[in-house]
């Protein structure tokens, strides 16, 4: 059998998805996910107008073969738009591979390595006071592993902290469309001061050890925000108080970066989410310079190439963290999640539950249970796109955030 048709949906049900549906020609579908936060048409224009054409009549089975044909023919490799678009077309025919089987995906690449997959959820808020009501609800619901973001005295509005009343889900979505939800036109600004946020940190993470106890896995994101020598500071002032790990403390590009911060502290160290390939790695699994993969498979060229890396990772000691927020679409989260339940060196899965309106439009077959996630033994990925549901929900534009220091200077996220 071969691909027959290939299809584009851009839709917006809380915030903007691309999916891209390939149908074989004996009638089979598969789903993949293609959504890049803040730059979505760049990638649904990719997979329209430039692989869509170059994919009918392939031969669905030759998964391997195929990712090789998008990752090389194009001569412009690597990247997030083009890692984005791959991951799509390999997840799709994951999928359709696994229902014609008629098992789920994770039984191809294995079988199951453990009977659910262990989460880190989100907690946050603009004081102590609202982080601590945070934390302690989902504790109360059975969480063991939570990440901890604050608002900064003296700062405004943080990338990474809701602003939901105590008790509320958390919902955070980075990326703004304009005050009445129509388009945004331009990123909102946002102020820092890493002083403050150096001073202010420990503090709270000796609070949360006081009140939680040793028991609670914390978890902390620095969005690259920390020169090389301040990420060293902060990770060996919080060495006591035993993070699971310290995410992003660096800019991304240098790998070399994370070697000062090795040699200052004992902190485990998680980068990855703003990476593509195994290159970008490279140095950080053969220096034994980081203790997580981040990366998410929808921006790194799906299921094929994820297992590489991983497997990759495991052979120096290295598991996974794979990148699980709410702007990587059910399918996404799917492939993760079959992903991680089947490769010996699962860390953690990041979770965070998408809206009720999100999915009205993708119908899931994973679950969730104080704690635990498990992707469900339907056959393929286990996510169908409703598209009926999903075209009365248009694009709508929308930006990341920018990050400025308080003296005006643009700055690393």
């Amino acid at each position: 059998m071969t691909i027959e048709l290939v299809d584009v949906s851009v839709t917006s049900p809380g915030r903007n998805f691309v999916t891209l549906k390939i149908t074989t020609s004996d009638g089979v579908v598969g789903w993949g996910d293609a959504t890049l936060n803040g730059r979505e048409l760049s990638v649904a224009s990719y997979l329209r107008d430039h692989l869509a054409s170059t994919l009918i009549g392939r031969d669905e089975d030759r998964i391997e073969d195929t990712w090789q044909y998008l990752y090389r023919a194009p001569y412009w490799r690597r990247g997030p738009v083009t890692m984005a678009a791959i991951a799509a077309v390999d997840m799709a025919l994951w999928d359709i591979k696994a229902k014609k089987a008629g098992m789920p995906l994770y039984q191809l690449l294995g079988g199951a390595s453990r009977d659910a997959l262990r989460v880190y959820v989100h907690a946050s808020g603009a004081d102590y006071a609202s982080l601590h009501d945070a934390v302690t609800a989902y504790v109360e619901s059975g969480v063991t592993a939570v990440r901890v973001q604050t608002g900064i005295p003296g700062l405004g509005q943080i990338y990474g902290v809701a602003t939901n009343k105590p008790g509320a889900k958390y919902d955070y979505e980075p990326a703004k469309r304009a005050a009445d939800g129509s388009a945004a036109t331009r990123p909102v600004e946002e102020s820092w001061d890493t002083r403050k946020y150096l001073a202010h940190m420990p503090g709270v993470f000796a609070r949360l050890r006081e009140d939680f106890g040793t028991d609670l896995r914390i978890l902390h994101d620095g969005h690259h925000r920390m020169s090389p020598i301040e990420a060293a500071r902060f990770a060996k002032d919080i060495e006591p108080y035993d993070l699971f790990w310290l995410e992003d403390c660096t800019p991304g590009e240098d790998q070399s970066a994370l070697r000062l911060v090795r040699q200052h502290s004992t902190t485990p160290l998680a980068i990855g989410e703003v990476f593509n390939t195994v290159h970008d790695y490279q140095t950080l699994i053969t220096e034994r310079l980081i203790d997580y993969v981040r990366s998410a498979v929808t921006h790194t060229g799906g299921i094929t190439s994820m297992k590489k890396l991983l497997d990759f990772a495991a052979v120096y000691g290295i598991k996974s963290g794979i990148h699980g927020p709410t702007d990587i679409s059910p399918v996404g989260m799917a492939a993760a999640l079959h992903l991680g339940l089947a490769i010996h060196n699962f860390g953690i899965q990041e979770y965070m539950p998408h809206s009720d309106t999100t999915l009205e439009v993708f119908r899931t077959s994973y679950t969730y249970d104080r704690g635990f996630l498990h992707p469900g033994d339907a056959p393929g990925l286990g996510v169908e796109l409703d598209e009926d549901a999903a075209g009365a929900f248009e694009y709508t534009k929308a930006y990341l955030p920018v990050n400025r220091l308080t003296d005006g200077t643009m700055h690393d996220w």
